[in-house]
């Protein structure tokens, strides 16, 4: 007999796996990882509240910034026509760092490894949910990390960075998730 818990874990994953670029990533062919990502980064946007105050105002977009080289290429045009709680998703590619405030979601770039207190330090007090792939993201402060595990893409979440940023991050979502623990 099936838990609610469960219940709502499966829920959880026919949600994600509805987004097209999980279904292609679920099928027979080749793995393409940054469609993953993609789908990852917009199922992220609805399972995170922002607060009220992070947005103009109820119709604002929902803006997602990807800094450094990006990875993705044409694989996150396929979110430009979304929308996440009423709220279409902007897609821009930052260089600056003084701007970073600006957006919802902060995709931070290997390329950016070397700069990545900066940025962090850059989006300080801000509510920007930070997502990446380098390697110890959450234990340098960021939200959440993407990794692979085998031929799969897992994620990592620090749920005092989230905290932090204001943010509260789903209990369905964090199910899913390695959950990373701060040291005190």
């Amino acid at each position: 007999m099936k838990t609610a818990a469960s219940g709502i874990v499966s829920a959880i994953l026919a949600l994600f796996l509805s987004f097209p670029a999980i279904r292609a990533y679920a099928e027979p062919g080749p793995f393409d990882e940054y469609a993953v990502k993609a789908a990852f980064l917009y199922n992220f946007a609805k399972f995170v509240e922002w607060p009220p105050s992070s947005f103009k105002d109820s119709h604002a977009q929902l803006i997602i910034y990807i800094i450094g080289i990006d990875p993705f290429g044409d694989k996150l045009d396929v979110l430009a026509d979304k929308t996440v709680s009423g709220r279409k998703l902007l897609i821009r590619r930052v260089a600056a760092y003084d701007d970073l405030g600006k957006c919802h979601i902060l995709f931070i770039s290997r390329s950016e490894k070397d700069q990545l207190g900066n940025i962090l330090k850059a989006i300080k007090n801000r509510n920007v949910l930070t997502v990446s792939e380098l390697n110890n993201f959450c234990s340098s402060g960021g939200i959440i990390n993407l990794f692979l595990e085998g031929d799969r893409v897992r994620f990592e979440i620090n749920q005092r960075a989230a905290e932090r940023a204001g943010l509260k991050i789903s209990s369905h979502l964090l199910n899913l998730a390695k959950v990373y623990r701060e040291e005190k």
